[in-house]
């Protein structure tokens, strides 16, 4: 049986990239909590008084945020921005700090649930 349903909070352009389609894939930094989350899980990301549910497909786990970009899609992470790889990794190191980064990067690809 899959983890209970939670709850994650998200900046509201990456909310609104997720809820049309071009994000699928949510980046964060290996702490603990986010280490339980599972496939099949169901997940809501949450932007002011915007929620949007969705499942789990896969939970990938890298050591640093550039090992991530090697392997996953940046445009999945950031729409546009990923088309600039160095400045979609300049943001991401923006939100997350080094030590933070060494906790562990985990690539949560999810589907939104209609």
């Amino acid at each position: 049986m899959s983890e209970p349903r939670r709850e994650l909070n998200i900046r509201k352009p990456y909310f609104d990239l997720m809820a049309s389609g071009v994000k699928t894939v949510e980046v964060r930094v290996g702490y603990p909590s986010m280490r339980k989350i599972q496939n099949g899980q169901h997940l809501d990301f949450v932007s002011g008084a915007h929620r949007l549910r969705t499942r789990v497909v896969r939970v990938s786990e890298y050591v640093s945020f550039e090992e991530l970009l090697k392997h996953e899609d940046p445009v999945a992470i950031g729409g546009e921005l990923g088309e600039d790889t160095a400045e979609l990794l300049a943001v991401i190191r923006g939100i997350y700090p080094p030590e933070k980064e060494r906790l562990g990067v985990l690539a949560i690809e999810v589907d939104v649930i209609s």
